[in-house]
């Protein structure tokens, strides 16, 4: 109740037209992505629009950003193809019903803030991926099934399908420039939908792939075995549908954050999207998540409330219940056209500008989620390898950096001066810096540069202050930051100190 008070909240504050009109627009774009992206799973039509209802209603109720939008989303639609083509419908509702509750926990254990670790190349590769895995099952959609037997297009109809989705395009491009009051792509797909329902023009229609004409979504539960052979053949495909939803509803968020200049709370919104697919896959939903482009609609009319989100919802109920007749007769064409358009808009070409400007690094590991995600369909996996090269890369990068500089001081001890971080990735260049059989009775090593982070470095301090105390040698470690003494105390089993105040250093002599 409190998000729908939130979201009510101060009618006087409030642009209600702005709110509805968003709302409404909205809708419409939604409705050629959520039918192609369930055609494109081999699903329903009908289950793409019940998914855009009901993630668009529960995550407007309960998401953490009022202003975002969410749908049955290509993004974890295409990470079900496989398991929806092999085990059957039944048990895609089941993956997505896994996966929401996989989503809920993310939320309540409060791990979306760990988005943020996902670097600008992997996001790069990330989105690129997903263009051309769009793209190219737009291009499947010129196959037709001949006698039981699936071929493509030819002749005429070949001709016919191709001049259409390119006049798709070609509107959706100049209207776009015309005007932003309209979504380019509703004006388009009418448009075609005009020329071939006067013109009477024989080509593939939705009502060719299935029927939409459908009535409120009824409660059923998925008819599979509730075995642990179950649980292993979904489990893998709801964990990646989970990751790449959190990944991109919260990213969305995000972006959100930053157009209105407000905050959003990440873990809400993912208690609130694994509740809606959950929801989905007890209605019948294909499942989604946040929707980038929908939500930049939504935000550009004007949009700041819950209130658009539902209108949008309950906009796509009535047209489920009342417009099916006219929504089966849009031609196929029109809907692969938009689609295309959503894969060129979706492919960051700024990252080929920026390729020139980028380290080596970060363009290997752009091109590698890419490919990973066009090859294997694996968005989650793709992010994941993306995210731990990154890290490696990084390791390495800072495990080079440290370095020490050597005195002597007035007392003739030998000081260490240590610059860069100790961790396991820099612990053997660490060691490679002492002299142990040449250094004076009392070796002092300066931490004031540098920094103890884990029990990697806790060990490598161990061994080499015990090198030095077998040929009767003093170590003083110096300039501990407090989170570094702390570590070594807990490590006391392990290194032997007694920390000591002192005016100016922070000393822990050996």
């Amino acid at each position: 109740m409190e998000n729908i008070l939130s979201g009510f909240q101060s009618l006087r504050n409030i642009n209600l037209k702005n709110e509805v009109l968003a709302g409404l627009t909205v809708a419409m774009t939604m409705i050629p992505e959520s039918l192609s992206f369930a055609i494109l799973a081999g699903l329903s039509p009908l289950t793409g629009l019940y998914a855009a209802f009901l993630m668009g209603i529960v995550t407007a109720v309960f998401g953490g950003r009022p202003g975002m939008v969410s749908g049955g989303a290509g993004a974890t639609v295409v990470v079900l193809i496989a398991l929806a083509s092999s085990h059957g419908v039944q048990y895609l509702f089941g993956a997505i019903i896994l996966g929401g509750m996989i989503q809920i926990l993310v939320g309540t254990f409060k791990l979306g803030k760990f988005v943020r670790l996902i670097p600008q190349p992997v996001m790069y590769g990330f989105l690129n991926g997903l263009a051309v895995i769009i793209f190219m099952a737009q291009v499947a959609q010129f196959k037709v099934v001949k006698d039981g037997i699936t071929t493509w297009m030819e002749g005429s109809a070949l001709m016919i399908m191709a001049g259409l989705t390119a006049l798709t395009i070609l509107i959706v491009l100049i209207f776009s420039k015309i005007t932003k009051a309209v979504p380019a792509s509703l004006v388009a797909i009418i448009i075609v939908s005009a020329i071939v329902y006067f013109f009477h023009v024989d080509t593939k229609k939705v009502i060719d792939i299935a029927s939409v004409s459908g009535s409120l979504p009824s409660f059923h539960i998925p008819e599979i075995p509730f075995t642990l052979e179950t649980l292993k053949i979904i489990f893998p495909y709801s964990l990646v549908m989970a990751g790449v939803g959190l990944i991109e509803s919260l990213l969305t968020l995000n972006m959100v954050d930053e157009i209105t200049n407000t905050k959003g709370k990440s873990d809400k919104e993912a208690v609130a999207q694994g509740i809606a697919n959950i929801t989905n896959g007890f209605f019948g939903g294909m499942g989604g998540c946040a929707m980038v482009a929908q939500t930049l609609v939504n935000i550009g009319a004007g949009a700041r409330t819950r209130i658009s989100a539902i209108v949008g919802a309950l906009t796509i109920l009535f047209i489920i219940l009342a417009g099916s007749s006219i929504i089966e007769q849009i031609p196929m064409a029109a809907l692969v056209g938009v689609m295309m358009m959503v894969a060129i808009t979706t492919f960051e070409w700024a990252s080929f500008r920026i390729i020139t400007k980028m380290p080596k690094s970060d363009i290997f590991v752009g091109i590698l989620v890419a490919l990973i995600t066009i090859i294997l369909h694996n968005l989650a996996l793709a992010v994941l390898i993306g995210v731990i090269i990154s890290a490696l890369v990084f390791s390495w990068d800072s495990a080079k950096r440290i370095r020490a500089r050597k005195t002597i001081d007035e007392a003739g001890n030998k000081v260490y001066e240590i610059y860069g971080p100790l961790f396991f990735g820099s612990t053997t260049a660490f060691a490679d810096k002492f002299d142990v059989t040449n250094d004076p009775q009392t070796i002092i090593i300066d931490f004031k540069e540098s920094r103890v982070v884990d029990m990697s470095a806790i060990e490598i301090l161990k061994k080499i202050t015990e090198k030095y105390k077998a040929q009767n040698k003093h170590v003083i470690l110096k300039h501990l930051s407090p989170d570094c003494i702390k570590l070594l105390d807990n490590a006391s089993g392990f290194i032997e100190v007694n920390i000591q105040d002192d005016p100016t250093y922070r000393v822990m002599p050996k």
